[in-house]
C-alpha cells in the first residue's frame, strides 16, 4: 500500500485540499491519503482557530463522503497533544503501518512551507522517513496577509509565501508537481464566512453542512 500524509489546520478543509489529495490519489498512484490536522503548529502562533474535535469532524465527514477508502483522518497529532512535529508524526505512522506499506510514507508540503524547510526540526530524518510530495501553490496576497495576521510566525520563520521556493537549490529528494492547487485558502473562506458572504462551493458539502450547523467563523473562530 502506498500512503501520502497531508497534514495542516485544515481552519476548515476546502476544495483546494480536496483537489490535491485526489491528484495524488489519480495522477501519483497512491492508494491512501491520511489528513492530520496539527493539534499546535511549531511555527506559528495561531490566536484564532476552530477547536481540534471540530476540525478533526469536518476532516470525518469529508472522507465519509467520499465513500471510497481513499481519504482518512490520522488523529495522531490531536491525541499527541503539544507541538505538532512532523518527524515525529512520520516516526508514529511508519510504526503504525509496518508491514502495509510497499514503500516509505510520502509526506506532502506545499512549496511555500518547502522555503523554510531547513528551519523544521530533524529535516533530515523527514526526509528519511518520508518521500517529499512538493506541490505548487499559487501565492494570494490578500490571504497571505490575513493569514500573517492571524497566525504570527515564532522564531525566524517567516511565515506562508515570505520566503520563494527555490526548486533548483533544494537539497532534499523530492518530487514536485505543478498541481491544480485552486486560488482558494481557509483564511479566505473564514473571512467570507464571517461577513456573510458565499463560501457554500469553496468546501465540499459534507464540511459546509458541519459548518452551518454548528454556526463556525461567524464573529469569532470557534
Amino acid at each position: 500500500m502506498k500512503i501520502a500524509v497531508f497534514g495542516g489546520t485544515f481552519n476548515p478543509l476546502h476544495i483546494g485540499h480536496a483537489m490535491l489529495a485526489d491528484t495524488i490519489i489519480k495522477e501519483l498512484g497512491f492508494d491512501k491519503v491520511l489528513f492530520v490536522p496539527t493539534y499546535a503548529p511549531p511555527h506559528k502562533d495561531f490566536s484564532k482557530i476552530v477547536a481540534a474535535e471540530h476540525r478533526m469532524k469536518m476532516i470525518e465527514e469529508f472522507c465519509k463522503s467520499e465513500g471510497n477508502g481513499h481519504f482518512e483522518l490520522e488523529s495522531c497529532e490531536i491525541e499527541r497533544g503539544g507541538i505538532s512535529y512532523t518527524s515525529d508524526t512520520l516516526e508514529f505512522l511508519t510504526k503504525k503501518y509496518e508491514g502495509q506499506l510497499d514503500q516509505k510514507l510520502a509526506f506532502v508540503m506545499g512549496d511555500e512551507v518547502a522555503a523554510e524547510f531547513s528551519k523544521w526540526r530533524n529535516p533530515e530524518k523527514v526526509s528519511a522517513l518520508a518521500d517529499l510530495i512538493i506541490v505548487h501553490r499559487y501565492p494570494d496576497v490578500k490571504a497571505m496577509e490575513d493569514c500573517l495576521y492571524e497566525s504570527k510566525p515564532i522564531g525566524d520563520y517567516k511565515g506562508d509565501f515570505a520566503v520563494k521556493f527555490d526548486k533548483d537549490n533544494f537539497k532534499y529528494p523530492h518530487i514536485y508537481i505543478e498541481n491544480p492547487m485552486l486560488p482558494v485558502s481557509s483564511t479566505d473562506i473564514r473571512r467570507r464566512i464571517d461577513k456573510g458572504q458565499s463560501f457554500k462551493y469553496l468546501v465540499p458539502q459534507a464540511v459546509y453542512e458541519y459548518i452551518e450547523r454548528n454556526n463556525f467563523y461567524r464573529g469569532s473562530a470557534s
